[in-house]
């Protein structure tokens, strides 16, 4: 005999810096706040880049959100009637935010999550994969590449006026750096290892 379905899922956007992620997630919040859905909107509380209080895009869209500490700080704030759950900035979430999400669409919940898949050497970032492994529904973003005009896929940290050494640290909060959105060919990262197809 079979248990009636429920409706909760998981979905997630993607892509580098500047391809319009928090404005993607603001779109769909939009539509589910237009079909009255009560919705429940997270930001970690290390990324404050503009607000404390509000989730905002890099062209000022805004909505109203809690920044948390712990993924599953996030249990205080969902009530029963919540119908969708949304996290913003993902990867800097700790690794718990996997099972969360998924707890909440078994649940029955909606779980909206965007965030970087790749930190600035290329390589998956934080509990992104995972996400991205544990999801129904995934949209990748692009952006265009500073360089070439082309498609960006990545993001390139800046720092002192130089592509960031492979080895400076993942998450950086200094006033010295910055990012560019960058193709996979025009991606820079100096002393990034090399990979030997002959080791074994």
């Amino acid at each position: 005999m079979y248990h009636q379905y429920k409706k909760g899922f998981i979905e997630v956007v993607c892509g580098p810096m500047f391809a319009g992620k928090t404005e993607e997630l603001i779109r769909r919040i939009k539509r589910l706040q237009y079909a009255k859905q009560n919705i429940v909107v997270f930001n970690p509380k290390l990324d404050n880049r503009y607000s404390q209080s509000e989730l905002v895009s890099h062209s000022n869209m805004r909505t109203q959100a809690y920044f948390i500490e712990k993924s599953t700080d996030a249990y205080d704030y969902i009530k029963e009637d919540t119908h969708a759950v949304i996290f913003d900035e993902a990867q800097f979430f700790d690794m718990d935010i996997v099972e969360v999400a998924d707890d909440l669409a078994d649940r029955g919940l909606r779980v909206i999550i965007g965030g970087l898949d790749r930190n600035f050497r290329g390589e998956p970032f934080g509990p992104m994969p995972f996400l991205l492994a544990k999801a129904e529904f995934v949209t990748k973003l692009t952006a265009i590449c500073v360089k070439t005009g082309e498609p960006a896929t990545r993001t390139q940290r800046i720092i002192n006026g130089e592509p960031a050494d492979y080895n400076s640290e993942v998450i950086l909060v200094s006033g010295h750096d910055y990012y560019e959105a960058r193709s996979r060919h025009a991606h820079e990262v100096p002393n990034k290892p090399k990979f030997n197809a002959n080791k074994k």
